[in-house]
């Protein structure tokens, strides 16, 4: 009998290829509408897609322009104008309010040394260029979208950035020169930069702190503004010292700036993907320099200034506790100085299904024309959907519940036309657009298709509730329920059962969506079902569900998957004994649990950057408040672990079951990885090995935590897929 799947090398890989030429949307601009002769309207659309480049071994940024044609209310005609062109070397770019300028940020090789530069074009040619390196007023500019930004003022006189603070110059107590050779240099500097440059000694190993996975080179950032006509570059002052700055934007009137400034002291703990770091709304006068706190002392995020230039919305959580939480949308008045929420935390959804706010980021542009609406992306259950709230009411809406697709991003909106991207686990991204309707209407989205993607027919998936068995209720959080998307070939060889892949995610506290997965895509085609188990715990449920797990990893999670899989198997179209388990991060961390657990269920085992011992981890995180939230323990900056503690850490770690496992395993670690530490998965690692378990383990230099290098990822994908095959028998 042939085999139920794609088992060649080859042929697996000639997969990965085809299914790796999908591109997926980053961005969305809407320029100014523009009257035509005859009294119609049209509108630029400016977009940017990457894209895996196999070839190159890298992801390559390109735009592509449309053009659309509408009456304010409705699209009457929509096209491309031109093809894709590739972006090289632009870090930030901003066009300016009235569409008349662009600034660029753009980073390049001369001669050997990386320089940046500060472009402003304006109709054909590029009026100014500053080499931003050259002029030492700062270090480098952040490109990242936590602390980055490109802003230009209203009166498109200024440019607003942030990036590092200027370091001085260091050198060795012991390092001598001739007087000759000072001199000369001295002058050469002087005539550079205008002064000499201060020289510390000593300094030269001073630690400096990083906020961790993804921005090891942002430590202290500063507010940068250039000012256009005279091309001068100054850093304001007057913002705190215990303050790091960023996600800034101008003040109605350009009177100052507001930004989100987040509490470095005692020290930095990992930001990315942690948005419950102690943080606050603050405004930075430009005359007085008198820095002001506008919201509380609390966890806040993406604010986003309305077009009336009269409110600021942003999002706000609990400081510590569970990283990724259920937000409030709140509102700053800017003239009454009013702080309100707008939609408060839900802990349980209500009768309008409504599961709350669940985003660390805002779309760039968000707000209706008339300023009383604004529009969130987020997920709600395992779906992602389009949401538009009144800032009135409170009242919260979607636009997208009777799709049929799974996943829909706001990229942008302006004067009420929406640019979106939606995809599905059988379609990749495709672009839309719609104009928002009126106020109590918003359910009738006429939306237009601007660039389509093909419908993966052969793949099949669906949405499965599961309600835990009473034995496995969570007593002081009971009636919670919980989901996994179901992958699966559409149609099956005959009388043949197929082979199971389980895929937890990771957080604990996040989701996977219906969106476009290209690694589930593949194995599908190849002959494999794939489950992704939302736990309870996910984000999207409510916010019962995600306090539901804190202290409770390693138990109620992993008898949620195992529920889950198991209620799956029942179905009577899946092989029980080519069942296999795969997870990164938190899903590494419940694979181990789950081999380790259920020693004779899995057939193999993938684990990516696990956790694996939370008392050993502790130390060298960039998030140690997560082991010991995770635990069950409060965090504090100078929390001091005791025995019982430890004990409770390694009592919800994997490495507590490792005498038992028995099904091989492959481990797969970035070695710049600061989130989980690459030991992390040695320690586990040797433990198999003395164990004399069937082990594995990829090593990927240049990686994070994510291994989304293109390398990490094509190899680690096929490496994977061989790893299931040889140990589920299916040669």
């Amino acid at each position: 009998m042939s085999s139920q799947v794609v088992n060649n090398p080859d042929d697996i890989v000639k997969l990965f290829r085809e299914q790796s030429q999908f591109p997926s949307l980053s961005r969305a601009d809407i320029g100014p509408a523009i009257t035509t002769q005859y009294g119609g309207k049209y509108s630029n659309i400016y977009t940017e897609w990457s894209q895996r480049d196999l070839e190159r071994n890298e992801k390559v940024k390109f735009c592509r322009q449309y053009i659309v044609f509408h009456d304010d209310q409705s699209v009457v005609f929509s096209g491309p104008s031109g093809n894709c062109t590739e972006i090289k070397g632009v870090l930030l770019s901003r066009d300016s309010p009235s569409g008349d300028m662009k600034a660029v940020v753009r980073e390049c090789s001369i001669k050997g040394e990386e320089k940046q530069f500060l472009e402003i074009w304006h109709k054909n040619s590029k009026v100014k260029s500053l080499n931003l390196t050259d002029l030492k007023k700062h270090g480098k500019v952040y490109e990242d979208d936590l602390f980055g930004c490109l802003v230009w003022s209203h009166s498109e006189t200024h440019l607003l950035y942030v990036a590092e603070k200027k370091r001085a110059k260091t050198e060795s107590f012991f390092k001598t020169e001739s007087p000759e050779s000072s001199s000369a240099g001295d002058e050469e500097e002087g005539i550079k930069v205008g002064k000499k440059e201060e020289v510390v000694k000593g300094d030269q190993f001073v630690y400096y702190e990083d906020w961790g996975e993804t921005l090891v080179d942002k430590s202290t950032p500063v507010l940068c503004v250039l000012d256009i006509e005279g091309s001068n570059v100054s850093v304001l002052e007057g913002i705190p010292e215990n303050i790091s700055p960023g996600q800034a934007f101008w003040a109605p009137g350009d009177t100052g700036v507001v930004f989100v400034g987040w509490w470095h002291e005692p020290f930095r703990l990992g930001l990315r993907y942690c948005p419950n770091r102690r943080s606050s709304l603050f405004y930075v006068d430009l005359t007085s320099g008198k820095c002001d706190q506008l919201s509380d002392s609390s966890a806040v995020f993406s604010p986003r200034l309305s077009p009336d230039l009269c409110r600021i919305v942003y999002l706000e959580c609990g400081v510590y506790g569970p990283h990724q939480q259920c937000c409030r949308l709140c509102m700053y008045d800017w003239y009454t100085k009013n702080k309100s929420v707008i939609v408060d935390v839900v802990k349980r959804p209500g009768e309008d299904g409504f599961t709350g706010i669940y985003s660390s980021m805002l779309s760039p542009m968000c707000w209706s024309a008339d300023s009383q609406r604004v529009l969130i992306s987020c997920p709600q259950r395992s779906r992602q959907e389009l949401l538009v709230v009144d800032i009135s009411t409170g009242s919260v809406t979607s636009l997208t519940s009777k799709s049929d697709m799974g996943n829909w991003s706001l990229l942008t909106v302006h004067k009420d036309l929406m640019v979106v991207s939606c995809a599905s686990p059988n379609c990749p991204p495709s672009l839309r657009v719609g104009f928002l309707p009126e106020r109590g209407s918003e359910a009738g989205v006429s939306w237009v298709t601007l660039e389509t993607a093909e419908v993966q027919s052969d793949i099949d998936w669906q949405v499965l509730t599961f309600t835990p068995p009473p034995e496995q209720e969570n007593t002081e959080y009971p009636g919670l329920d919980f989901e996994a998307l179901l992958l699966k070939p559409k149609e099956p060889k005959e009388g043949v059962k197929l082979p199971l892949i389980v895929t937890p995610h990771g957080g604990p506290h996040s989701i996977i969506t219906a969106d476009w997965l290209l690694s589930s895509a593949v194995f599908c085609k190849m002959g494999f079902a794939v489950l992704l188990v939302n736990y309870r715990g996910s984000t999207g449920f409510g916010q019962d569900s995600i306090y539901s797990l804190p202290g409770r990893v390693g138990t109620q999670d992993v008898l949620d998957v195992q529920f889950a899989v198991e209620s799956v198997l029942k179905q009577g179209c899946f092989d029980e004994q080519k069942v296999a388990i795969s997870g990164g991060s938190h899903g590494g961390f419940l694979a181990c649990h789950l081999i380790g657990q259920f020693p004779d269920f899995y057939k193999a085992c993938i684990t990516r950057n696990p956790v694996t011992n939370l008392t050993t981890m502790i130390g060298s995180t960039d998030i140690p408040d997560w082991c010991m939230v995770e635990a069950g323990l409060d965090y504090s900056p100078d929390a001091q672990l005791d025995s019982v503690a430890l004990g409770q850490m390694i009592d919800k770690s994997p490495i507590k079951h490792i005498s038992q496992v028995k099904t091989p395993v492959l481990l797969t670690l970035g070695e710049d990885d600061k989130r989980v530490p690459p030991k992390q998965g040695i320690e586990y690692y040797r433990g198999l090995k003395a164990r004399n378990v069937p082990t594995r383990l990829l090593w990927y230099q240049g990686n994070n935590h994510s291994l989304s290098t293109i390398a990490a990822e094509s190899d680690g994908f096929i490496n994977i897929a061989l790893w299931i095959i040889q140990h589920c028998g299916l040669q």
